[in-house]
Order: structure tokens, then C-alpha cells, then sequence
């Protein structure tokens, strides 16, 4: 197979070093700031906010699409699209580059908030109250449960050879 120097380019990680001129063969080869691999966005600068946008656009898409379509505002109906059309772009498109900024969170948990208030009955309550009585949780619960379930794993054994230098047992009476 061919390679097709024509959609090369370099991504210059790090912010004020030196943006040097790389050739592949004789051509130079173009400068980018945003690349995307694997549905992933990587920018110079390693940052999130711009596939958690992406992400939230998404959602906020088929969250329109599905307020347009169905006419029924029933939980046992509102609860399973949502799970099935919204929750992927929000946990999954985010799931290699965990939010580490505040407005990134809010930004998804904004989606979140605008999928419990679809389902009747509930407008009148809080967010947190909404996830409650739908049997939901909030993306930050969410997110440490999965951390709380690998560190789990490693702890039984798991990844046994991957997290040997990670978790050292100690012999105490304590």
C-alpha cells in the first residue's frame, strides 16, 4: 500500500518550542494544530475541551431529534432512547480523555440535565432529583464508579502483570 503524502501532517505538541520544517522525502510537510485518529481530537496542546464540545453538539443533536419525533414524554419511554442515542456521544466519544475542566463537565452534564427534563412529570424537580427517581447517575458518579471498579480489578488480581508496580501489599496485624 501506497502512502499518501498528500494527507500528512505534523502536530507539533507543547506550546512556544520550535516549529521545525520535517520533509517527508523531498515534500514539506504541512503544519496542524488539530488532528483527529481514531475519533479522538489531539491538539498541540493535549486538550479535551474541544472533543467534549463535540461531543455535547452531538448529543444535544439526537436530544433535538428525538423531542421532534417522538410524542410521548412517558420515563418508560423518554429513558430508554435516551440511554441508547444519547449516553454513547456523552460517555463513550469522552471515554479516552477523561474532562478535567470544570466547564468541560458542565458542558456534559448540561446535555445530561436536558435529558432528564424530557420525561413528564419531573420538570419541577432538581437535576440531582431527577437522576434519583430515574435510576441515573450524574457523569462524575459515573466516572468514579469506573475508577472505583479498575482499582478493584488490580486489587483482585486482574491485571496482575500490569499492576504489580501500581498496588505493593502489606503484612499487618492492624
Amino acid at each position: 500500500m501506497r502512502l499518501n503524502e498528500a494527507q500528512c501532517r505534523v502536530l507539533h505538541l507543547g506550546r512556544g518550542g520550535p516549529r521545525y520544517l520535517d520533509k517527508l522525502g523531498e515534500e514539506a510537510l504541512e503544519s496542524s494544530r488539530v488532528e483527529k485518529d481514531l475519533g479522538v481530537l489531539v491538539d498541540e496542546k493535549l486538550d479535551v475541551s474541544q472533543q467534549c464540545a463535540l461531543a455535547a453538539q452531538k448529543a444535544n443533536c439526537v436530544l433535538g431529534c428525538i423531542t421532534k419525533r417522538v410524542s410521548s414524554r412517558e420515563r418508560e419511554g423518554i429513558v430508554p432512547l435516551c440511554s441508547a442515542l444519547v449516553r454513547p456521544h456523552v460517555k463513550h466519544r469522552v471515554q479516552a480523555w477523561s474532562p478535567q475542566h470544570r466547564k468541560d463537565v458542565a458542558l456534559l452534564e448540561q446535555v445530561q440535565r436536558r435529558a432528564t427534563k424530557m420525561a413528564r412529570g419531573l420538570e419541577h424537580l432538581s437535576c440531582e432529583e431527577r437522576l434519583r427517581e430515574l435510576g441515573l447517575f450524574s457523569l462524575e458518579k459515573r466516572r468514579l464508579q469506573g475508577d472505583l471498579i479498575v482499582a478493584f480489578q488490580y486489587l483482585k488480581g486482574a491485571y496482575k502483570q500490569e499492576g504489580e508496580w501500581l498496588f505493593t501489599g502489606v503484612d499487618s496485624d492492624r
